[in-house]
């Protein structure tokens, strides 16, 4: 697995509330009990880079440092054909981000609906995207997958979309001007991955408007030249205004979705979802690391202390707390005050 990071948007081998990051695996299907195992590998030229290695259930650790080696299995190695290099990506601050994180309650208001990006969430997109180019990783992505909500797909075709979009018949854009309210001119889908919608990499389902799609319909008008094809429903059945997804169910649905990954032919693939989700499903790994390989690996700012490997997004900076901090440090407010 390797990790990029992104304030807002998020790289395994990058990560910020939203960043981005590169994971390498032997395409074996997961489990819970999978190994996940680091290595500190050369770091890009460009600054803030982390990687993580991440190997099936029978596989073993490569540590990066002697102390890290205590109590490990021994090393074990693999193919690069038989790997995959995943690229995972939050999304940029969004504008249920900006009351959420003054008051948790503020997601529960319906005039997030969907929320789009703030103007500093797409200009945390802008420098990714010079990061991304910068460092040749445009050039290397086969294949975008992203959570079919307004904030994921901003970022996602802004981030790996192609230049400025002028009209012409044999090429659609990414995204039409203004999608979302975003105040931005049209992205065009020329040498661009293809970018795909699946819903398996969604945020915490249920009760939180901010986390209810639109229509594929008026994405797809939005978004012309994002597939679609993989979403079932028009509408979006799958959230419910009260039953609110489990965190093991969270994490359920997330093992699932790598599981599904491993079934694609494309060898680097960008993943550009959401806070809780990358959250809940990376803590399902580790448990056979050492203790400070675990940590990092589940933490919600990836790299904030790893300059050497991350690529920090959270700038410029802003108010941007994760979701699911925030709702964290709501239940050690209650539990408190239990008697």
């Amino acid at each position: 697995m390797t990790p990029l990071a992104a304030h807002s948007p998020v790289i395994i081998s990058l990560q910020s509330h939203h960043a981005i990051a590169f994971f390498s695996s032997i395409p074996t299907p997961f489990s819970s009990s999978s190994s996940a195992a680091a290595a500190s590998l050369a770091a890009p030229t460009a600054q803030y880079h982390r990687r993580l290695l991440l190997l099936p259930s029978l596989s073993v650790h490569c540590c990066s440092s002697p102390s890290e080696m205590e109590g490990a299995s021994r090393p074990s190695l693999f193919p690069l054909h038989r790997c995959k290099t995943l690229h995972l990506v939050r999304h940029g601050q969004g504008i249920h981000n900006v009351e959420g994180d003054k008051n948790y309650k503020a997601y529960m208001n319906p005039v997030y609906l969907d929320a789009h990006l703030t103007p500093l969430g797409w200009q945390q997109v802008d420098n990714l995207r010079k990061h991304v180019q910068a460092c040749g990783l445009s050039k290397k992505i086969d294949l975008v997958i992203t959570s079919p909500l307004l904030r994921t797909l901003q970022t996602a075709v802004g981030v790996f979309g192609g230049e400025g979009y002028t009209d012409r018949f044999d090429v659609l854009p990414l995204m039409v001007a203004n999608a979302g309210n975003s105040g931005r001119a049209a992205i065009s889908s020329l040498d661009s991955p293809p970018i795909v919608a699946v819903e398996l990499c969604r945020e915490h389902l249920g009760v939180h408007p901010c986390d209810k799609r639109s229509s594929v319909t008026d994405y797809q008008f939005l978004f012309p030249g994002v597939d679609f094809s993989l979403i079932e429903s028009d509408e979006d059945i799958l959230w419910k205004a009260d039953v609110r997804e489990t965190k093991e169910e969270l994490a359920a649905r997330g093992i699932k979705f790598l599981n599904w990954l491993w079934t694609r032919k494309e060898k680097e693939i960008a993943v550009v979802t959401h806070s809780g989700f990358l959250f809940h499903t990376l803590t399902t790994f580790g448990e056979d690391c050492h203790p400070s390989v675990k940590t990092e690996i589940s933490r919600h700012n990836i790299g904030s202390d790893l300059s050497a490997t991350n690529f920090p997004g959270k700038i410029p900076h802003g108010p941007d707390r994760p979701s699911t901090i925030a709702e964290n440090n709501m239940e050690g407010k209650s539990s408190k005050n239990e008697p």
